[in-house]
């Protein structure tokens, strides 16, 4: 009876449980899903013959040990700075692994090992990264087949409110890790556009997000990824004069944020030791300027309005003004950053409600010139909502396509070994095909 071993009972495990556990009766598998929470795991398995749940520790050696060595495939759910533990148990006990998670310098130096062991690392192989390169790569592949010369690669994906439950003015609700969200971007963007390296810092990348047009869809706005350049080689883009990979808000999302930034709310560098005593107000007053006329100053939006140059009645200073930060709100917690109660703030007031959905919207937009003479733009389009809160549009996008690569990997149909991820056609090939029996489907337009 062939062993997987799932470590993370998070938000994005449900679908990839749920598949595995059928598969296993199907199979005669079976699935050990190990977490922190051992309350966590048994929800996830919830009862089923073909799983057990177990409590884990990551950073216990031992009994992550044990737990591997049984396993013919491991499937790491982890934050992104813990796979490399795994992994290098992986090797140590001979055993394939798969992520959905960005392959970290640490994971890719056990390409060799893994190669000399036969073992397949497959990592990336979520929604983004993951759906994005498969489908990326599938439309490539295919222009290219044409004959067509590639001129510019964009692709921009996000993770919204579906417009049913959208009813707040960020036009925003959680549905995957709220810490990731708090600290995106910072870093240098670095992508190409025309020909020219552009590098775009954080201090300016949410004030330059460009509005982009989503078909069927209407009107977004988009931001820079710090990691288009890294795609040039893997997605066989060299000599591509525009390279850009975005993430996508809605209209006015982009602005707000940046005011955001601009304060200094999303650092998360340092901790105010006497965070216990401020309020929101405080918190937002202690990111200002000593301001000469306090009496005209008394009311803090006006200030924080005059502080920007933007008038009073300015949309992103009213969507401030909607996360409490100009209130007198106790933060009640100390030695806390200013991400850290952005975060909290943000968890109380962006929580998705159980009957909400979220929606995925990703698109990829390729121009491309042929031997005739003629220039076409194909824009490929995918979007896909959730069930509920719990059943969420992302933790299925995230979940899929790593339950149906760990399939195939059990069923031997993935020949290839080392640190790999999905952008070879063996690989993307039938995890797209399989995704479309789940409603993942991509609309082609073509001008």
């Amino acid at each position: 009876m062939k062993q997987v071993l799932i470590i993370g009972a998070g938000r994005s495990a449900s679908s990839l449980i749920n598949y595995l556990l059928e598969k296993a009766e199907l199979y005669n598998w079976h699935v050990t899903v190990a977490d922190a929470s051992v309350e966590a795991a048994q929800k996830k398995v919830g009862g089923n013959k073909r799983g057990t749940a177990v409590g884990l520790d990551v950073m216990d050696a031992q009994l992550r040990g044990q737990l591997i060595q049984k396993a013919d495939v491991v499937v790491s759910l982890m934050p992104p700075n813990l796979h490399h533990h795994v992994a290098e148990d992986c090797i140590r006990y001979s055993k394939n692994l798969a992520t959905a998670s960005y392959v970290s310098p640490q994971v890719q130096a056990f390409d060799a090992a893994a190669k000399e062991k036969g073992l397949l690392f497959l990592c990336e192989l979520g929604l983004d990264p993951g759906i994005d390169h498969m489908s990326a790569m599938q439309l490539i592949n295919q222009i290219k087949r044409k004959g067509a010369n590639i001129t510019a690669f964009k692709s921009g994906a996000g993770g919204l409110v579906a417009p049913e439950n959208d009813d707040n003015p960020w036009h925003y609700k959680f549905s995957w890790a709220p810490k990731n969200v708090v600290l995106a971007g910072q870093g240098i963007a670095k992508y190409l556009k025309n020909g020219h390296y552009k590098h775009l810092p954080y201090h300016r990348l949410f004030a330059e997000a460009e509005q982009i047009e989503i078909q069927g869809m209407g009107t977004y706005e988009a931001y820079p990824n710090r990691i288009s350049l890294k795609y040039e080689s893997a997605y066989g883009l060299k000599g591509v004069p525009t390279i850009l990979r975005q993430t996508i808000r809605h209209k006015g999302y982009c602005k707000a944020w940046n005011l955001l930034v601009q304060l200094g709310m999303t650092d998360d560098s340092y901790k105010m030791d006497y965070s216990e005593y401020l309020t929101y107000a405080s918190l937002t007053r202690s990111f200002l300027p000593t301001v000469q006329d306090e009496i005209k100053f008394q009311d803090l939006r006006a200030r924080v309005a005059h502080f920007f140059g933007l008038p009073y009645e300015d949309k992103a200073i009213e969507m401030l003004e909607w996360l409490d930060l100009f209130e007198e709100i106790p933060i009640n917690f100390d030695e806390a950053s200013p991400a850290e109660i952005l975060q909290f703030i943000l968890e109380l007031k962006w929580k998705l409600q159980p009957q909400d959905k979220d929606m995925i919207i990703m698109q990829h937009e390729v121009e491309y010139n042929m031997p005739d003479g003629k220039e076409y733009t194909h824009y490929s389009t995918m979007v896909y909502k959730g069930d509920d809160a719990e059943n969420t549009a992302m933790a299925k996008l995230v979940g899929l396509p790593l339950a149906i690569g760990v399939k195939n990997i059990l069923l031997g149909k993935f020949k290839m070994s080392g640190v790999h991820i999905p952008i070879l056609p063996e690989i993307y090939e039938p995890i797209m095909n399989e995704l479309i029996e789940w409603g993942v489907r991509f609309d082609e337009k073509e001008i």
